[in-house]
């Protein structure tokens, strides 16, 4: 009874994860019942046997939640069923009357819902505490649904003093927004069934940390038979191995040996310490999250279905825009869709880009108490803005100035919100804000002439010097050092520049080279304020993770000790070398990956069981002593 009570039972220290021996036996049960029930389908579609796969699918997927997240899979089902209906009740008014509005009513209070849930579980203690701090008020969360539950069980059985974060909700509350949406637009047919439609929301390799399946993406294949061709097989077990061998000897080695230390107590280590240790956290947040991706990428494929490139080599990026390109591409798909493009994206802005700004502003002005400094500006900024866009609708046609001002107005907002869906904290608001501005200054860089970025850099870097001096605070002296760098290499392509320097293959791979190191170095210190607000309880979420940036702020910019950085880069000479063979690994060219890729699929089964085996027992030497969670498992 032990045994099984451990098998079916939700035990909340023991998650399936899919570093796990029991996730890959549990799947190893669940494969071999799902190719008794699809048999040999080859090319033709049996729609029994598709919908007895789909309701298969769907109880193993809501069994799977069921053992990460206990009682949060009544959530799940709730989404679920509500989405189900009103989306079918979308696409029925819009049959029957296409000027009716009872579709737009039904989205609205579809969209209520799911982020009405959403902000309740994610962000209670978020605005609990910033309404606590503007107004001087002693508001206290209260679980509401521990309440109900206290109704129904036991009484004290559940507390109601603590809101729990279900696993995967941001995710999978995505999905539902995307189906209601899509449904609306009329890019996609309802769906008729309501099991097959919990399948598609529930879909255990990406349910609890993405990557964000849009329905038009995958709806169709719930409808297509099973083909799983031999180099496809291949293909899902290299995908597989790789997401293994990025999260345990990468991802965990990175944080067990250095960075979680660090970062826990940043004052017991020197200034290059902490610097090297955000170097290694934008590498292990990769190797994380990407290896996360790719073994739900290779189980889906394994299974006949495909989710969407996640990844795509994001620190080879020049820019910050490039990076949000190829970072988390589901979520950016996603924010472009239902976020960038219905605010007004490079076309308007109109009442949500304005009413998105004054609520940035009035926040800021009331955390930082600058309510003068931060609101007269951005009035007066939002008015010109406003006269200037009333002019230019006069236009027939509007202009690259006008594309160039609302796309960065809208792609800051989307950028700030984006920070705010990563999590509860100021901290995460605060490093999407700083992509935002890093994505705004880079559009206009790209339009300035070259004697204007010159001088611009001067001016700036002129200016980060004096305030250095005059503060001798270690942000200012960070900020001056980095910006100095900066103007080094822009004095050098500006002097160039002047004496027509012809470009050859050797200046434009230096180029590209500097181009990606600043850009690495950009996102890596953004990083700063999201690896700080990451894995803390709620309810101190905030003030621990701005003392936690800080102290690393103040020890980087701070005077350094450089007779350890010797005895640091051999006592941590493992965590250095394996920080080094990621990067030169990430940095390889894509078709040597393509190729490698390819090959390995391409081998005869016997010596693709001999090469797993060896890989298995080399990824389990880097096992740590307690096996870490995904880090976007807290998303």
């Amino acid at each position: 009874m032990d045994f099984l009570h451990h098998i079916f039972a939700f035990d909340s220290e023991s998650p399936l994860l899919f570093t796990q021996f029991y996730f890959w036996a549990f799947f190893a049960l669940v494969y071999a019942l799902f190719a008794l029930i699809i048999g040999n389908q080859k090319s033709t579609i049996n729609n029994q046997k598709l919908h007895m796969r789909n309701v298969y699918l769907m109880f193993v997927s809501w069994f799977f939640y069921y053992k990460t997240s206990g009682l949060f899979l009544l959530i799940l089902a709730f989404i679920t069923l509500s989405d189900w209906l009103i989306a079918r009740q979308i696409h029925k008014s819009k049959t029957k009357n296409q000027k009716s509005k009872i579709p737009n009513i039904l989205l609205a209070l579809s969209v209520t819902i799911d982020l009405g849930l959403l902000a309740y579980f994610k962000y209670a203690y978020f605005f609990t505490n910033a309404i606590n701090d503007i107004f001087g008020a002693n508001f206290r969360v209260f679980d509401i649904f521990a309440y109900i539950g206290n109704g129904f069980a036991q009484a004290g059985r559940f507390s109601v003093d603590t809101i729990i974060l279900p696993v995967g909700i941001s995710f999978y509350i995505f999905q539902v927004i995307s189906y209601t949406s899509d449904v609306y637009h009329r890019r996609i047919e309802p769906v008729k069934n309501i099991l097959d439609f919990g399948f598609y929301v529930s879909f255990f390799p990406q349910l609890v940390a993405g990557p964000i399946v849009r329905a038009e993406e995958f709806i169709p294949q719930l409808y297509k038979p099973f083909h799983l061709s031999r180099r496809a097989f291949g293909i899902a077990v290299f995908w597989i191995l790789n997401g293994l061998a990025k999260k345990i000897i990468m991802s965990d080695y990175l944080a067990v040996n250095l960075i979680d230390r660090v970062f826990d107590n940043p004052l017991l280590f020197s200034g290059f310490e902490n610097l090297f240790a955000l170097f290694a956290y934008s590498l292990q947040v990769y190797a994380d999250f990407s290896g996360y991706t790719d073994i739900a990428i290779g189980v889906a494929m394994l299974m006949g279905f495909y989710l969407p490139q996640n990844f795509n080599s994001p620190y080879k990026s020049q820019n910050p825009q490039e990076f949000w390109r190829r970072w988390h591409m589901s979520l950016g798909r996603w924010l472009k869709t239902y976020l960038y493009i219905p605010i007004g994206g490079n076309r308007r802005i109109g009442f949500s880009t304005y009413l998105w700004l004054t609520i940035i502003a009035l926040v800021s002005a009331a955390l930082t108490g600058w309510w003068l400094w931060i609101l007269i500006p951005a009035a007066v900024f939002m008015i010109g803005v406003f006269v200037w866009d009333k002019i230019k609708k006069q236009e027939s046609k509007i202009s690259d100035t006008s594309k160039l001002v609302y796309s960065n107005l809208n792609s800051f907002i989307t950028q700030v919100l984006g920070g705010l869906w990563h999590g509860a904290s100021w901290n995460f608001i605060i490093w999407g804000g700083i992509n935002g501005i890093g994505m705004i200054v880079n559009k206009i860089w790209r339009v300035m002439n070259w004697h204007v970025r010159f001088a611009s850099m001067t001016l700036l870097t002129a200016g980060l010097i004096f305030a250095d001096y005059f503060t001798n605070l270690p942000a200012w002296r960070l900020f001056a050092f980095w910006a100095a760098i900066v103007w080094f290499g822009t004095a050098i392509r500006y002097v160039y520049w002047i004496c027509e320097g012809a470009e050859n293959k050797l200046t434009k791979a230096l180029g590209t080279a500097w181009a990606i190191l600043q850009t690495f170095t950009f996102i890596t210190f953004t990083r700063l304020f999201f690896r700080s607000s990451s894995n803390l309880d709620p309810a101190t979420a905030n003030e621990v993770a701005w003392a936690t940036a800080k102290n690393m702020v103040n020890q980087i910019g701070g005077a350094w000790n450089n007779s350890i950085i010797p005895d640091f880069l051999w006592e941590y000479r493992w965590v250095v070398a394996m920080f080094i063979a990621g990067m030169v690994i990430h940095w390889l060219p894509t078709n040597w990956k393509r190729r490698y890729r390819l090959a390995f699929s391409a081998m005869p089964l016997w010596l693709m069981v001999i090469a797993v085996c060896i890989a298995i027992i080399v990824i389990y030497q880097f096992v740590s002593a307690e096996m870490q969670p995904f880090i976007y498992f807290q998303f």
